[in-house]
């Protein structure tokens, strides 16, 4: 559930004539009905990505002077309100400052700190956290119980990590998968639907890095390059697969994995098998390799050179 979506809610509620004990709408009343039917007149909403002018606040705050007809509240929710311009900023500060008091304003963005202060001052504020993986997967788990669709969790478990915490993300994704797979969710068919770069291939190259084994290690590569995927994405992904192998060392810290259950237990017993110290310098490797990888001229070339040091002992004392 998103920040547009809680406002709207919330927009429901508070001019629901009979909510409930907990506070919720009843969706029987008058107002509930009009605002389900998308007629309800106490409702407003500004998108201010594309309408971020003064014209366009004025436009807004004139409408704040006509009092609601059904309800005690007209609310009004501008969404990405940090795109606003400062004149139309400024504009919107009167308003705020003396608002009807049938007027409530909600102001949804995901960049606080562009929110001017004076205007920031004024508002009570609602952090919004993302969805951590495992949660994500348990929802749609359940969803796939209810609808009798057959899943494996790793697959979900991909789904998630696919969706970074946005659930109406992970459920459009959750439709899409279903209909490829023919409600039959898993792994090896989410990787295929959504051309996921499978972490086996992660995990291959940090095996042959253990084993000093950067023949294998050129052809995990090549298989990788085959398959459709560009360079960026692979060393972006090699990068992130390291960290999560470095954070896996500890268990205190092991807890930061946002990878769900299954993968964070595999990184886990992996992580027993590396040296910190090879894994630390890894990062260094390919840390520095993605830093340069974008001025280099043969991309492909850069990139085995990176491999060949991190499977070499060369490399090891070189950075030692």
């Amino acid at each position: 559930m998103g920040k547009t979506t809680c406002a709207r809610i919330f927009a429901k509620a508070i001019n629901c004539t009979e909510r409930t004990g907990d506070g919720e709408p009843c969706g029987a009343c008058e107002s509930c009905r009009m605002f389900g039917d998308g007629r309800s007149y106490n409702v407003h909403e500004l998108d201010a990505a594309s309408n971020n002018s003064v014209e366009d606040i004025r436009s807004l705050t004139e409408k704040v002077q006509v009092p609601p007809q059904l309800g005690k509240y007209s609310v009004y929710i501008i969404d990405e309100v940090h795109m606003l311009s400062q004149a139309a900023f400024n504009a919107f500060l009167k308003t705020l400052e003396e608002p009807p008091a049938y007027a409530i304003f909600v102001l949804a963005t995901t960049e606080k700190h562009k929110i001017i202060p004076t205007i920031l001052s004024r508002c009570q504020i609602f952090d919004f956290n993302r969805i951590r993986v495992d949660d994500t997967v348990d929802y749609l788990a359940s969803i796939a119980e209810r609808e009798g669709v057959k899943y494996e969790r790793e697959g979900l478990n991909l789904i998630a990590l696919k969706a970074d915490g946005a659930m109406r993300d992970a459920l459009s994704t959750f439709d899409q998968v279903v209909s490829f797979s023919e409600g039959n969710i898993t792994y090896d068919r989410v990787v295929e639907s959504l051309n996921i770069l499978d972490l086996a291939y992660y995990f291959r190259i940090t095996d042959d890095m253990h084993s000093r084994n950067y023949v294998d290690a050129l052809l995990c590569l090549d298989e990788v390059l085959r398959k459709g995927f560009d360079i960026p994405q692979f060393v972006a992904g090699l990068n992130v697969h390291v960290r999560n192998l470095l954070v896996s060392q500890d268990e205190r810290s092991a807890g930061v994995l946002e990878v769900g259950e299954a993968i964070a237990q595999r990184y886990v017993e992996k992580a027993r098998e590396l040296p910190l110290r090879d894994l630390v310098l890894a990062m260094e490797l390919i840390t520095d390799a993605e830093s340069t990888l974008r001025s280099s001229s043969n991309q492909r070339l850069h990139v085995e050179v990176m491999l060949v040091a991190l499977c070499s002992e060369e490399g090891e004392k070189k950075n030692g």
